[in-house]
């Protein structure tokens, strides 16, 4: 440990004037240190004092309170008596300090500088005095009580531009001519009053600057020996590189919480500037390379001529701008020799002053802007240029016409801090816009294109894809046409965003549009969707071990038959569509909901009920009551207020529900469908019991030759009767009764045969020698489409002839 020994006064063999004792003894009370000083005041050489007790050599041992303080103490004042080495006692006052020592213990510094504590001040002393006064390294002066000068230093001199000869008996308002002073003479007068210091902070224009500077005032009373307060003391301290340190800090700040607050492009070029306005720059506008804000990045070509680029975002403390002023949206081409190109070139921020001179050399390449500059009044400009993960995106442009000063090297650090911050963001933006527009372009090709035209009922839609962070969902729907002229609706919803949930929706209704051709019940199908989505989730897992494999989706299935008005629907964790009646009444269905696919083991219950012609059925998903973030049976009732409009079109309901419930930007996905149920009248449907006998077959193909005189199709009747023929004779040979006939004359003339059995037809090729087995060839040739579907209590088979004249 290194002591430093002060003294004056030493050599030509003179006794110092005034010198520093200097003795360490670590925690046991063993001197482990003894200075020059010590000898002189005491009388020991180290030697003979170095290993010894204190107290053996200093001839007193500590009080008990000493010891008490010194063992709850880091320091320690106060007199002691000590014995010369001659054997005299010395009263002499000490300072003692408990330090660390380098092995981790704990010792103590005894001091005493017995030369220095007694007697008056010195005449050099007092000129010492002088010279601190005088030469201070901060701003000081001494005010009467009439607050008039009365002393000031060399710094006070500096910053008033006068000397102390004329700033004397001046008050500080009249020194510096400024608002402020009015307020510190304030404080100066409340420590007058109350004897009490005061402390102002303060920004301040002194006379020599061309800004402001930022003080912190210092406000102390002067008291005589009395105690009498006589005057003020203001001590000054130009804290500007502080309180800009610390501007730029929290700015820097500021930034890190404002800027990047959404995945928008524009809107985060536009917080860029917002934080910049108005304490760095009097302007501020960001211009992105076009390809930007399609989410594409810029080919090599885009900086190699004039660069195209749009502006992004821009604001200005100026209430009005001059004309042809860019504005957010508007594009413009930069020359190869203009600031921003050059920037973009170089990849450095610059500043450029807009002097005359500049202004007329831009003026050669680029005339117009340079135009612009002039009518705005620019003094200063700084260009940055954006760039985030090697991409180059555009540049931040900032200008002062307003402040006088120019912008500084630290507004330039400044600057590209901030607005390296908003590039990342931006490209952030950037890359979210890509792949929400490749997730849209793959959601919305999947999902329907357009509703096709269905006998059953009049369909509408509306699909938002969502619009904050998480990306595009797995929200779909569709409308499938089932035989009979029934038609079957779904909407569902992947749980997750993006490619992955995108791609696992077409999947899924891919596999829900083979089911329905099956036409299996509502229950059914879920069921074997959910054993879908129960082995995509296992395949994900295989072929991603490190990501979460199961996959999570609801769905609602409904099936609605236009001859009886019944609609039959399962849930599978879906929420429930809402029904309008033809008298205006609106209700959420009470039917039960099975648990979301992708659970297994899990049974699913389908209900089925009567709607009368003209009823509303809306299918939505959650993400319709839920975007707004109010309560979800507040959304239903609003929902259903809204489906309950008299007199709307389908397409209107659609547009007012969305635009009640939806914000702008949605943070997840919605769907609506909407559908009107129609009826077929019973003179479009002919229905015929027939026996179980073979002989039988004549008698249906008379029924349905008269039933199309009847609806005039007579054209059809060859057609017709071959596949009654057919349907009947396999109907009887291999089914079972009751066999029932059935005619439909709608779009199609559709023609069904339903037995109690279960054997499921297959179309076969004949060979040559055979005498049967083509019978289903025939009706498959024949018509538009054939197939099965089972019931309760049978199966039907269903043929579809094509009606047009082709």
């Amino acid at each position: 440990m290194t002591r430093y020994l002060r003294r004056a006064g030493q050599g030509h063999g003179r006794p110092p004037r005034a010198f520093t004792a200097t003795v360490t003894a670590d925690k046991g009370g063993t001197l482990t240190e003894w200075g020059d000083g010590a000898r002189l005041l005491l009388g020991y050489r180290a030697e003979e004092a170095l290993g010894r007790q204190a107290a053996e050599v200093l001839g007193a041992e500590p009080t008990d309170a000493a010891r008490h303080a010194l063992d709850e103490r880091t320091r320690w004042s106060g007199t002691a008596s000590l014995r010369h080495r001659d054997g005299h006692v010395l009263d002499v006052w000490l300072l003692a300090h408990r330090l660390e020592n380098g092995s981790g213990g704990t010792e103590w510094l005894l001091a005493s500088a017995p030369g220095f504590a007694h007697g008056p001040v010195p005449d050099r002393d007092r000129t010492m005095t002088e010279w601190g006064f005088v030469q201070a390294p901060c701003t000081v002066a001494l005010f009467d009580t009439d607050l008039r000068a009365v002393r000031a230093n060399a710094d006070m001199e500096r910053v008033a531009a006068l000397t102390e000869h004329r700033m004397r008996g001046m008050r500080l308002v009249d020194i510096v001519a400024d608002p402020t002073s009015e307020r510190v003479e304030k404080a100066m007068q409340e420590v007058l009053d109350t004897g009490e210091q005061r402390q102002v902070e303060t920004y301040v224009q002194v006379p020599g600057e061309n800004r402001e500077h930022a003080w912190s005032v210092a406000l102390a009373p002067l008291r005589d020996a009395s105690g009498t307060v006589r005057g003020v003391c203001l001590a000054a301290h130009d804290r500007t590189e502080y309180y800009s340190a610390r501007q730029r800090l929290l700015l820097v700040n500021e930034a890190g919480s404002r800027i990047g607050s959404t995945l928008d492009i524009t809107r985060t070029a536009q917080e860029l500037v917002d934080v910049a306005m108005p304490r760095l720059a009097d302007y501020a506008a960001v211009d992105l390379l076009t390809f930007i804000h399609q989410g594409d990045e810029p080919p090599p070509a885009a900086l190699t001529g004039p660069i195209a680029m749009r502006r992004a975002a821009m604001r200005s403390v100026a209430a009005t701008l001059p004309e042809g002023m860019l504005r957010p949206g508007d594009t413009t081409d930069y020359p190869r020799s203009s600031p921003a190109a050059e920037c973009l070139g170089t990849g450095r921020p610059a500043v450029y002053e807009m002097s005359d001179e500049a202004l007329a050399v831009w003026a050669v390449h680029d005339p117009e802007r340079a135009a612009r500059i002039r009518r705005y009044g620019a003094h200063s400009v700084m260009v940055v240029p954006m760039r985030a993960r090697g991409v180059t995106l555009g540049v931040a442009l900032f200008a002062r016409n307003e402040r006088p000063v120019p912008f500084a090297p630290d507004d330039v650090l400044l600057a590209e801090e901030i607005t390296a911050r908003a590039a990342v963001c931006i490209d952030n933006a950037r890359r979210y816009a890509r792949e929400r527009r490749t997730s849209v372009t793959l959601q919305r090709s999947l999902l329907p294109q357009e509703l096709p035209d269905q006998p059953a009922m009049e369909l509408a839609y509306r699909y938002r894809p969502a619009g904050g962070r998480a990306g595009v969902g797995g929200d779909w729907f569709d409308a499938i046409p089932l035989s009979g002229t029934r038609v079957a609706l779904v909407v569902g919803d992947v749980v997750g965003h993006g490619v992955q949930a995108s791609g696992t929706m077409g999947r899924l209704r891919s596999s829900v549009r083979t089911l329905a051709d099956i036409d299996l019940p509502p229950d059914e199908l879920l069921t074997h969707l959910d054993d879908v989505v129960i082995r995509l989730g296992s395949e994900g897992s295989v072929a991603h071990p490190d990501a979460a494999g199961d996959i999570g989706a609801t769905c609602l299935y409904a099936v609605y038959d236009p001859i009886t008005r019944r609609c039959s629907l399962a849930s599978a964790g879906h929420p429930l569509p809402a029904l309008v009646r033809p008298d205006g009444s609106a209700e959420i269905l009470d039917v039960p909901v099975g648990p979301p696919l992708g659970l297994g083991g899990l049974p699913f219950e389908t209900t089925e009920f009567e709607l009368p012609e003209g009823s509303l059925l809306a299918l939505y998903t959650d993400g319709l009551l839920e975007a707004r973030g109010q309560d979800v049976n507040e959304s239903r009732e609003t929902l259903r207020r809204m489906l309950a409009r008299p007199g709307e079109s389908l397409d209107a309901l659609c547009d007012a529900a969305l635009g009640a419930l939806l914000p702008d930007r949605p943070d997840d996905d919605s769907v609506l469908l909407v559908a009107r149920t129609r009826c077929l009248s019973g003179s479009q449907v002919a229905t015929w019991d027939v026996p179980c006998d073979p002989a039988a077959v004549a008698g249906a193909r008379t029924h349905a030759t008269d039933q199309l005189t009847t609806w005039g199709l007579d054209e059809f009747a060859f057609t017709t009767e071959l596949v009654v023929s057919e349907l009947v004779t396999n109907a009887i040979r291999y089914g079972g009764p009751p066999i029932q006939l059935r005619l439909i004359h709608d779009r199609a003339l559709i023609c069904e045969v339903s037995d109690a059995s279960y054997t499921t037809p297959h179309l076969r090729r004949a060979r040559v020698l055979d005498e049967g087995g083509r019978g289903l060839l025939l009706v498959a040739q024949l018509t538009q489409r054939w197939g099965t579907r089972y019931t309760q209590s049978g199966k039907t088979i269903w043929a579809d002839i094509s009606l047009s004249e082709d």
